[in-house]
């Protein structure tokens, strides 16, 4: 049989040819990681199949990742299987988010992690395949696999991969990463769990008011999560669209901060459709029946990840939360 419709013709992909992990290719994957190859990683949720190093290095190549990019995903899996990242909860949800990885640092730049032109689809290899190699460990591994260990409705196109950079070299500001006090020479990930992005076209706007105010307007939808539970959201801006705010004076701490006061809704306004239910407001410490009262889609500064990303155009990139009880996690991974 063709190694190819074998691995096809078994519940061992995400429905694309996987590369054979032959043992040589095991092996050559396995120098990229400076691990034990028998060390425990951990146990991915909900069928608690345990994850080694090894185990890792075989979904990788699985996914076409190259030995160098075996840093990643290890330091990626560790960060998701943090308590508080709930990747049990979304692995079983009915709803469509998936775990997004944002790497920062000189090492993914080394290896090729691409956040310019086209940094959430196809054509670049890194991307590509370290969030592919996340995801077949969460169907392999961890029985995520829609109408057995998940329940999710109509899943999202993250759910093949999800990882990308900044467009460093474009951005008028800091990273993600340095903005939460890492050092510019850190590796870094942070992973949040996010609905595929919704993209805000603006070519209009020239001035930082009015462009964020289209921007906030995307950030509270109705039917989003974030309006109804604390949850994460990532919010990429363009180059351009950044350049518009930085010209203006304004540094990422301000827009971030801008972004949390302008993104949100009344609650006599929530209560026109969606998702609204009055125990939920009440959960939050907010009276249902004050029909002016404000409320902001982000309720803590901490669950808002404001990148720059994406090629030059008047476009920003919403990528709404879960509202399953997750919190994103950040931390230095060893390349």
């Amino acid at each position: 049989m063709d190694e190819f419709e074998f691995f096809l013709e078994k519940p061992w992909s995400d429905g694309l040819p996987v590369v054979t992990p032959t043992e040589e290719r095991v092996q050559r994957m396995l120098a990229g990681s400076r691990f034990d190859p028998d060390e425990l990683v951990g146990h991915i949720p909900p069928a608690m199949e345990p994850a080694t190093v090894r185990t890792v290095a075989i979904h990788a190549l699985m996914a076409g990742c190259k030995p160098e990019y075996l840093p990643v995903v290890l330091g990626g899996l560790r960060l998701m299987l943090r308590e508080e990242f709930n990747l049990n909860g979304v692995q079983g949800t009915m709803h469509g988010v998936a775990p997004l990885m944002i790497v920062n640092g000189p090492y993914a730049n080394e290896i090729g992690l691409h956040g310019g032109n086209g940094c959430f689809g196809p054509g670049f290899r890194a991307n590509a395949s370290i969030g592919r190699a996340i995801r077949l460990m969460l169907l392999n591994l961890g029985g995520g696999i829609p109408g057995v260990g998940s329940a999710t409705v109509f899943s999202t196109p993250l759910r093949y991969t999800a990882c990308l950079t900044e467009n460093v070299d474009k951005s008028p500001w800091e990273t993600l990463a340095v903005s939460r006090g890492y050092a510019p020479e850190a590796n870094v990930i942070t992973c949040a769990m996010v609905e595929s992005p919704r993209l805000c076209y603006d070519d209009a706007s020239q001035s930082p008011e009015r462009l964020l105010t289209g921007i906030a307007d995307s950030m509270a939808g109705l039917s989003s999560w974030n309006m109804h539970v604390r949850s994460d959201m990532l919010v990429a801006l363009s180059p351009e669209q950044a350049s518009i705010c930085a010209r203006a004076g304004l540094g990422r701490a301000d827009v971030h901060s801008r972004l949390m006061q302008m993104a949100g809704r009344t609650v006599g306004d929530l209560k026109r459709g969606g998702n609204w239910r009055p125990e939920r407001a009440a959960k939050l410490g907010i009276d249902p029946q004050d029909d002016q009262r404000f409320v902001p889609a982000i309720k803590d500064k901490r669950d808002l990840h404001l990148i720059v990303a994406g090629g030059w155009g008047p476009l920003t990139a919403v990528c709404h939360g879960w509202g399953g009880g997750s919190r994103a996690v950040h931390g230095t991974y060893e390349a």
